[in-house]
């Protein structure tokens, strides 16, 4: 396409982010979403343009990953990877080819919910400045957790104790330029001697953690495995519960009533137990115990109205970045509408990380975009294989053929 010309994908099936439109027109200008409409009635200034023929494939708006480790690769062993990392500097060599290659898969907005440092959000800052390529990144800085707890070993996760501890450590995290926030409050997975449905925070650590990240206009999301820590996680008032594996039915009426999103991140799980002979097994053991009650957690926050956000803690093992479309097919296979998931990885994660800009294609909102060869909404494995990517107005990945 030619450099500083509008560009006009013409008589396309289009997901709008919540619904669709057949034969519709979509004009790209300066950046930005300039026209959409019925392609019979598109306006003069596409004749200018240049044109990507849509007829019989669907148009979306980029994908978003509300939960991803930029400085980690997705390798067997997460934490002898971390162990290994033992720079800021590698750790954001690693987060800029992450992040490209996470462009290449239709994702153009991410979530960063830990890493070494503030390596991610330099590479956040060095995508902004066009210094090369990778998708928007909000970006956590370092994950909050209590000493000893999940993480404190992997070196994404600084430990911290005490209310006033929790306020230090948030204003510390956002004077490094953190632009969301990660609390730590259960155990995990990954992380060797400590069960991942152990309680970590105390409610009024979580309280004046929330307070305070809220009070500097940060998203909060709270990763939560065992039923008790996560609903004390939404009493505090993250804004997102992360994974959510063991959700009970009080936790999932409170999440309901307080508007609190559920990020489930099956691909973490599924990761793990698809390679039980390459993961570690303390890992393996942690994560089979939870496959079923995931499911089961999922689908009740699916009946109880629970706002679902697309994230696939991408990173962890055998979860490669890029990996949004396949957590989509996977929440579908879980118990979603394919309307449903595609919904997920668009408008309402864009609601979650506060982002007007994204997740829509509506007249004024950012030019991010990706072309399908067939329609997601009918046969969700479509959402699989890109054909053209968007950002900014911008092809950043495929031809479109």
């Amino acid at each position: 396409m030619r450099e500083g010309v509008a560009t006009y994908v013409s008589d396309v099936t289009l997901f709008d982010g919540r619904s669709v439109k057949r034969k519709a027109g979509v004009l790209v200008s300066e950046g930005r979403i300039g026209w959409v409409g019925p392609h019979a009635r598109a306006p003069r200034a596409v004749r200018d343009a240049d044109e990507i023929e849509g007829r019989g494939k669907t148009l979306t708006p980029g994908l978003i990953d509300c939960h991803v480790h930029l400085c980690f690769d997705g390798s067997a062993d997460f934490a002898g990877e971390a162990r290994e990392m033992t720079t800021d500097a590698a750790a954001t060599v690693k987060a800029v080819r992450n992040a490209a290659r996470t462009l290449d898969h239709g994702v153009t907005t991410v979530r960063d919910m830990g890493g070494r440092g503030d390596s991610v959000i330099q590479v956040a800052r060095g995508v902004e400045r066009g210094l090369f390529a990778g998708p928007r990144i909000l970006a956590a800085g370092r994950a909050l957790t209590i000493t000893g707890g999940h993480g404190h070993q992997i070196g994404f996760a600084r430990e911290v104790d005490g209310p006033d501890g929790l306020r230090r450590a948030v204003r510390e995290e956002i004077r490094a330029g953190a632009t969301a926030i990660k609390l730590v409050a259960t155990g995990g997975v990954l992380t060797p001697g400590i069960t991942h449905d152990f309680t970590a925070f105390t409610q009024e650590e979580l309280d004046a953690a929330v307070d305070e990240a809220h009070s500097w206009s940060r998203i909060v999301g709270a990763h939560a495995i065992g039923p008790e820590g996560i609903v004390r996680a939404v009493r505090a008032g993250v804004d997102s519960i992360e994974h959510g594996s063991m959700l009970s039915a009080e936790g999932a009426r409170l999440m309901k009533e307080r508007g609190t999103f559920h990020v489930p991140t099956i691909s973490a799980i599924r990761g793990i137990v698809d390679h039980p002979d390459e993961v570690p097994a303390y890992a393996v053991e942690k994560a089979t115990a939870l496959v079923g009650l995931a499911r089961e957690g999922f689908r009740r926050s699916l009946r109880g109205g629970v706002r679902t956000a697309c994230g696939t803690d991408a990173g962890t093992p055998f979860n490669p970045h890029g990996s949004a479309p396949l957590e989509i097919v996977r929440m579908v296979e879980w118990g979603m509408t394919p309307l449903q998931a595609m919904r997920s990885a668009t408008s309402n994660a864009a609601a979650l990380l506060r982002l007007g800009a994204v997740g829509s294609v509506t007249e004024g909102a950012a030019g991010d975009l990706v072309l399908f060869g067939s329609n997601p909404i009918e046969d969700i494995n479509a959402v699989l294989e890109p054909a053209l990517v968007i950002m900014d107005g911008e092809i950043v990945a495929g031809s479109g053929a």
